[in-house]
């Protein structure tokens, strides 16, 4: 498994392949839905960062969420058609921000060693970082599929990197890299 620190790259490299999905669209275009039973881009832009600080959370250290108001909303067991009323794109912005400050801080601290069972830690954060790059890039697919086949914008090129690939057609972590 890749060290925490290089995942934490990939990680940042995940979230900014994000940004170019969605940073030039209107506020309007992010939370635009094609139909009542569909996610708009910006659903899927707080999903990607309450399920990375969830699981954060939850695995590796008990803090509470950035944004409590967004956990229900941005939660996968919330249905679809009640996924409308969506926050700012300034909210989402700093929610997704502050989130990935957090996973810094917290697998940051992992990495230096400065946790209880540091050994132990180390390989729940390795697998949490490949967990949420995957996630990261999986929600990509979707939010690009909005971006380019309902909303007309072309898409970016994939990340420039041998530790990506694609699988299935989603962006991923190359376990071979």
């Amino acid at each position: 498994m890749k060290p925490i620190t290089e995942l934490l790259r990939e990680y940042d490299r995940a979230r900014s392949y994000t940004d170019q999905l969605w940073r030039d669209l209107s506020p309007d275009e992010v939370v635009w839905r094609p139909r009542e039973d569909f996610s708009a881009i910006g659903w899927h832009l707080g999903h990607q960062a309450h399920v990375a600080h969830f699981m954060v959370r939850n695995l590796t250290a008990a803090e509470p969420s950035p944004d409590p108001e967004l956990d229900g909303l941005m939660d996968s067991a919330c249905p679809e058609r009640f996924r409308g009323a969506l926050p700012t794109v300034e909210r989402l912005t700093q929610f997704r921000d502050v989130v990935a400050e957090r996973v810094h801080a917290r697998l940051g601290a992992i990495a230096s060693g400065h946790v209880g069972a540091p050994d132990q830690m180390m390989i729940v954060g390795g697998h949490l970082l490949t967990v949420l790059i995957n996630h990261e890039y999986q929600h990509d697919q979707w939010i690009s599929e909005v971006r380019s086949q309902n909303l007309g914008h072309a898409l970016p090129d994939d990340p420039d990197t041998d530790t990506v690939r694609r699988v299935d057609g989603y962006l991923v972590l190359n376990p071979l890299s």
